[in-house]
């Protein structure tokens, strides 16, 4: 059975403005997050993903206001991540609009988390972010936006994440970050054979190729991508249209 596969934009957004850099750094200004969310709606995103990346290490809530805002806008289902650190604060998200919520440096740091939110708002609402990258034969988990390097194998981590309740994974490349040469297929391909939840893969994207890479060669389900999407290099409809066509993938 074909399972349908998902095109999601992501909107990192840092001082009320989305953002976009490379392997985490070189953060240039892509427009206004409310607009953009809307936008891609329009164009047919299956999902979208916000994040206010400075949030964790600035320790300070996420953003409300633009939460608030995107949910008046759309009509898609979207998750919301950055700073989210109790149930309290998930909670205020939920109710603001937001259909999931996202935990990283929180969940690494007290790994019960993941199971608390879990029991207050149901696993398909909990999505583990991960951030990982390649050293020698394996991948570390990183957090604090890609900044501190907590030496944890990665593919250990997103196993206990699932046991602890997570619902998703949503697992960036640090190598591939705004690079546009490609998901780690590598990667994906051994997350999926250890997890039935779930996976979105975001790091590399940068043409309708790699896309079709990652749906034919892996179980992951959400390709995520932003710097194609935000500067024009191609947009939602037409890479829809081209994954039907090269694939038949159900999109």
């Amino acid at each position: 059975m074909q399972v349908y596969k998902r095109i999601i934009p992501c909107l990192d957004v840092q001082n009320g403005r989305t953002v976009k850099g490379i392997n985490f750094e070189a953060i240039q200004d892509a427009g206004d997050p409310v607009q953009l969310a809307g936008f891609y709606a329009g164009q047919g995103a299956d999902e979208l993903v916000l994040l206010d990346i400075s949030a964790t290490n600035e320790e300070r809530n996420t953003f409300l206001p633009i939460v608030k805002a995107v949910a008046a806008q759309v009509n898609i289902p979207f998750t919301v991540g950055g700073g989210i650190s109790s149930v309290e604060a998930a909670r205020m998200l939920l109710r603001s609009g937001a259909d999931k919520i996202s935990v990283n440096s929180s969940a690494v740091k007290r790994p019960e988390l993941i199971s608390e939110l879990a029991g207050a708002f149901g696993s398909q609402c909990v999505v583990v972010a991960i951030d990982i990258r390649k050293t020698g034969n394996s991948w570390t988990v990183h957090t604090h936006g890609g900044k501190r390097d907590t030496g944890m194998d990665a593919l250990e981590w997103l196993q206990k994440a699932v046991f602890l309740g997570a619902g998703e994974l949503l697992i960036t490349s640090m190598d591939g970050d705004g690079t546009k040469s490609g998901f780690a297929l590598e990667f994906y391909k051994k997350a999926g054979q250890l997890v039935s939840v779930p996976i979105i893969a975001s790091g590399g994207a940068g043409k309708a190729q790699h896309f079709e890479e990652l749906f034919t060669q892996t179980t992951v389900t959400g390709g995520l991508a932003a710097s194609i999407f935000h500067f024009g290099e191609i947009s939602i409809l037409e890479l829809k249209d081209k994954l039907k066509i090269n694939n038949r993938i159900r999109v």
